[in-house]
């Protein structure tokens, strides 16, 4: 193997920038050219592709976003648009990719490899944690602590002046860094979309701070749940609560990449490329207990991540 890309695709994740910087650092250490593909598979199709050297990686690591930078890819979808995509991959005689980015992003890696024969490793970049076989994802860590950082700081406010704060935070479909960040936060309570939840408990719990002379109480909700302004409303009109919302919004995909999402996106950058030298194909990188193995697209695709439902307990448990 001579040369291969490197893309990121999906939502932005800190971290990624870190995998690149390693996908193309491992590759040219074994004499393989690594390209890099803006705009992932918008890129493919437009056939924008350059040969990235180890200085076009310097100073990267600790940036946030990808210098590669994203895009959705509605032409991609079509037969049309992935055959031109292949053809532009063959005319700079790329063999293999390494495609960084969530469900969608490994979904048309596996169509690469499917349809087209093109040898793919996947490494998992999503904020939400809702990426199957992997503990945890490229750039989870760090929304973790961008959403600590804004709890610790209304906690301030809310304290001195009696006030329930709605706090929103990413997660369509996984509630992981909802009850996450409840927990490390200490907030009163977390809505997530896996498991229904009753308001008037919520308002009840809530009664009975205020009672004890708790001074400020946070509820953390997934944007899956629903609207936090919506939730602040109905919460301020049923409980007669002083309601502040605070929707973070973008914030949490920001900043500077944590220690820990910088090494995992570099064990992932390194083991992508040694896991195309090794002839794997048709996988992703993942954090399994402290190891980093392959787990095969079908049943990163084909399954669901549950829920520690264990830590719904605690969360419980510590927020009264």
């Amino acid at each position: 193997m001579k040369r291969i890309a490197v893309m990121t695709s999906g939502g932005d994740s800190p971290g990624m920038n870190a995998a690149i910087r390693s996908v193309v650092r491992t590759g040219i250490a074994n004499d393989i050219e690594v390209f890099g593909i803006e705009q992932g598979y918008k890129g493919i199709i437009q056939d924008k592709m350059r040969l990235l050297e180890s200085k076009d990686v310097s100073n990267t690591i600790y940036r946030g976003g990808t210098f590669l930078r994203s895009a959705r890819c509605l032409e991609f979808k079509t037969k049309e648009g992935r055959e031109k995509g292949v053809q532009n991959l063959k005319k700079h005689d790329i063999e293999a990719l390494v495609v960084i980015g969530g469900d969608g992003s490994l979904t048309g890696a596996k169509v690469l490899e499917d349809e087209y024969g093109y040898k793919v490793i996947g490494i998992p970049g999503s904020i939400d944690n809702d990426i199957y076989g992997t503990n945890i994802s490229i750039g989870v860590d760090t929304a973790l602590n961008n959403i600590i950082h804004a709890i610790d700081t209304i906690n301030d406010t809310a304290s001195s002046h009696d006030r329930t704060f709605m706090v929103e935070v990413m997660g369509r479909n996984c509630g992981y860094l909802a009850l996450t960040a409840a927990i490390a936060g200490g907030a009163e309570a977390a809505l997530i979309p896996e498991i229904p939840f009753d308001l008037e408990s919520i308002l009840e719990k809530i009664r009975k701070r205020y009672e004890e002379g708790k001074t400020r109480s946070i509820i953390l909700i997934a944007e899956g749940v629903g609207s936090a302004h919506d939730f602040g409303k109905t919460l301020q009109m049923m409980g007669g609560f002083d309601t502040r919302i605070m929707v973070l919004g973008h914030l949490q995909r920001g900043g500077s990449p944590t220690v820990f999402d910088r090494m995992l996106a570099t064990r992932m950058g390194a083991a992508a490329v040694e896991g195309l030298m090794e002839g794997k194909t048709g996988v992703m990188t993942a954090l399994v207990n402290k190891n980093i193995e392959f787990i095969p697209f079908e049943e990163v695709l084909g399954n669901t991540r549950q829920l520690d439902e264990r830590l719904m307990k605690i969360a419980e448990d510590l927020s009264h």
